[in-house]
């Protein structure tokens, strides 16, 4: 029997060679019609016997290609056309947006093979891709995912390419990305005010040259400017640290192959899986010992910052320079990475001394994703480039209701910004945009917030946002002319890690970062909230301490330490203790204790470890954000001990970290500073436990900046399941502020339930 059906279907279905998959399939079965691109997804039209219907059906669900997911597929019934053929037809774009966009994906193992063979006519072209990889979020203006609708419109197919573009047994099959070295993007090499050195593979040698004679290098890639230098050339790089401005915090390494990664870490085969994934991001990895490596480039750290080769352009060039690469943001400190030539010429000068750039646009800035396995689970720490935007699935609750309120925007908080909008169901979680303290940045952030609801055709009424009045994303909001509610900080990290887990409440959730503003006006940050579908309670916190000079301790570890150890004695902290003050400091410390002057009150774990790796002498002062507690961590992860510190649990549940500091005074004196570090880490998991008991809610969750640390994260997981509770961590969304967003757009599900 010869039947005609049409299928409506939606999910990732553009960018993932979905359409040239159809139509191989068409032919396999002997199918006829056509399929489109639409703003809703992927609409197919067959007609053929139906057996072979049936038998194309089966083999459209369960042979997809990769990346391609069908999330709803609708079959009609239509009376027979009689097709001649089947053939893809131009897109249409006739109704609101649903259809996903991809994520830049990294570049598939045949392109890497036609880069680097001699009779391909791909032979070191630095921009091949095809249906399988290459440029997506950082080069499509809207949907349908077509070259029309990308930064590749202006690049007109040759001969070759329109050859391969329209034969079906080509992998090159309707590849919206495809180019070649006769038409497609080309390269240039700069100096500093811009004039052109070279071009196209001249001006990739060029660049290995001047790479080699350790030169800092600002590479156009895939979501913007790099800066690359010889990780292996100790001046260059501690050059580059001078002049970026970034006297510590770790840098990023690229290397050309997963065997170069080996030579340098020890590489888990989850860490392998994370590292060679499609999303291509930076794995942080533990280092070996005497690498041949600048010591610059990751000083004071056992972790190291790895990603391999993603695009055709590193590549070439990782293969030609043929040693590791330092590759940093290109951006000043506290701004969006650079994706536009001017600026980069501009705001890049004094720091690179040439610039390998190319012709196609960028559109949208995505920094390199960080990853981490925690817990054996790989990790998010920053979502940007191979994950924004990719859907997160919003939790249903019982009977179906529940999920994500529609129409909802969520602007997040004043670090590690990302923003999110509710679309049919579903999160879309912006790309990593940064801290909102500078005016670049804070563009960026209303820039993207555009193009969100441009690109998924959202019309917001309401605004989820923190509950800090001053944070930019908060002010922002309440400019807005629409519904706002303020979500508490601690609750929107719970909530994130809900949705990230397709939960729904009760659950207690542990929240342990460095700051968030509390429903009672002071710093939380050591947190236990009952959460339930009206909101949360606080069940349980530290013991809060003072921040002598406000944010001035956040920077400098030594004034948490010293407000802890004021708390104990008194005035005798400035005669026992030597954490570096000089004496007029001391003088000034002291007044502001004694009367409580700028001294707000805080009950932060993240604090916390700042002051005992102060404490232990590890660290001062921070030169990055995160640097004590990683030392800390790194300490306490060389020893294996399971030796916990004494604590109290008072009958209102507040925590007291006094009788664990005075033992950590103590053992300083005759113990290592690892095993106190890793005393630390037992003592606090033991305290989850003990609150869960009494809170008497079986499942849990770990969210914020502090679980980020690995070893706490896993001795946290570890305790408590071992007490029959389960625990909840996460995988696809920082457990760190990059999550508040989600979080903040999921309260919106619980904003008017009244069971």
């Amino acid at each position: 029997m010869y039947i005609y059906s049409q299928l409506e279907i939606q999910g990732m279905v553009q960018g993932v060679g979905f359409r040239p998959f159809v139509a191989r399939l068409a032919t396999r079965f002997e199918q006829k019609g056509w399929i489109k691109n639409t703003s809703l997804g992927v609409l197919v039209s067959i007609e053929g016997l139906e057996t072979q219907q049936h038998d194309f059906l089966n083999a459209l669900q369960t042979e997809l290609p990769p990346f391609a997911e069908i999330d709803d597929l609708k079959i009609t019934a239509k009376p027979s056309e009689n097709f001649e053929r089947f053939e893809i037809l131009t897109s249409i774009n006739d109704a609101p947006t649903s259809a996903f966009i991809l994520p830049d994906i990294a570049t598939c193992p045949e392109c890497v093979e036609n880069i680097f063979n001699p009779q391909s006519r791909y032979y070191r072209y630095p921009f091949t891709s095809c249906c399988s990889c290459g440029a997506r979020y950082s080069v499509t203006t809207h949907q349908p995912y077509d070259r029309a609708n990308t930064s590749m419109a202006k690049f007109v197919l040759c001969a070759d390419c329109q050859h391969e573009y329209q034969s079906m047994d080509n992998r090159r099959f309707h590849a919206q990305t495809l180019a070649c070295p006769t038409c497609g993007v080309q390269l240039s090499f700069l100096g500093e005010s811009g004039q052109v050195l070279a071009e196209k593979d001249t001006a990739l040698k060029l660049a290995v040259e001047q790479l080699k004679a350790g030169k800092i290098i600002a590479l156009k890639g895939i979501g913007g400017y790099q800066l690359l230098v010889d990780a292996t050339n100790q001046e260059v790089v501690e050059r580059l640290r001078q002049r970026k401005k970034r006297p510590l915090k770790p840098f990023a390494l690229m290397v050309e192959n997963l065997a170069a990664a080996q030579k340098l870490c020890e590489i888990s085969e989850l860490e392998q899986t994370a590292l060679a994934s499609p999303a291509a991001p930076i794995v942080l990895l533990k280092r070996r010992e005497q690498i041949a490596l600048a010591d610059a480039g990751a000083p004071q750290q056992s972790l190291l910052g790895v990603m391999l080769a993603y695009s055709p352009l590193h590549h070439l060039l990782l293969h030609d320079f043929g040693s590791p690469l330092v590759a940093t943001s290109g951006n000043r400190s506290s701004e969006p990475i650079c994706i536009d030539d001017t600026q980069a010429l501009e705001n890049l000068a004094g720091i690179a001394d040439y610039f390998l750039v190319h012709n196609r646009p960028i559109l949208r800035p995505l920094d390199d994703s960080i990853v981490r396995v925690i817990n054996k689970k790989v990790t998010v720490l920053r979502r940007a480039r191979g994950f924004a935007p990719l859907p997160i699935k919003a939790p249903l609750f019982e009977g179906g209701l529940g999920g994500f309120a529609l129409n909802t925007l969520a602007v997040g908080g004043q670090m590690k910004n990302t923003v999110a909008i509710s679309h049919k169901n579903q999160a879309i979680l912006s790309q990593h945009l940064g801290d909102l303290d500078s005016e670049a940045t804070r563009q960026q952030f209303q820039k993207t917030l555009v193009d969100l609801q441009n690109a998924y055709a959202v019309k917001p009424v309401r605004v989820m946002h923190d509950l800090h009045p001053d944070y930019v994303s908060s002010q922002f909001a309440a400019n807005l002319k629409i519904e706002k509610h303020a979500v508490q900080h601690h609750y929107a990290h719970a909530l994130s890690c809900l949705a990230e887990n397709n939960l729904q409440p009760p659950v207690l959730g542990i929240i342990w970062d460095g700051s968030g503003f509390g429903n009672d006006g002071t710093i939380w940050g050591g947190e236990f909230l009952s959460i339930h579908k009206k909101g949360f309670e606080r069940f349980a916190h530290f013991r809060t301490f003072s921040l002598v000079g406000g944010s001035k301790a956040i920077q400098e570890p030594r004034r948490v330490a010293l407000s802890l150890l004021f708390e104990i004695f008194g005035e005798k902290a400035f005669v026992d203790f030597d954490l570096g003050f000089s004496l007029n400091e001391q003088q000034l410390l002291k007044i502001a204790l004694t009367k409580q002057l700028n001294c707000p009150k805080t009950s932060s774990i993240g604090r916390l470890f700042d002051a005992v790796a102060s404490l232990l002498d590890l660290c001062h002062v921070n030169e990055y954000e995160g640097h004590a507690a990683m030392l800390l961590e790194n300490c306490a992860s060389s020893i294996e001990t399971k030796d916990c510190y004494d604590f109290e649990i008072s009958d209102s549940m507040i925590i007291d970290w006094q009788p664990m500091i005075e033992q950590i005074l103590l053992d300083k004196t005759t113990q290592s500073s690892n095993y106190c570090a890793a005393k630390f880490h037992n003592t606090l998991a033991k305290i989850s436990v003990e609150i869960a008991h009494h809170a008497n809610q079986k499942n849990i969750v770990l969210s914020g900046g502090c679980f980020q640390n690995a070893l706490l994260t896993e001795n946290v997981f570890t305790e408590l399941t071992t007490a029959n509770f389960t625990v909840y961590t996460y995988q696809n969304v920082p457990p760190n502020d990059g999550g508040l967003a989600l979080g903040q757009l999921y309260a919106a599900s619980f904003l008017n339930l009244t069971d």
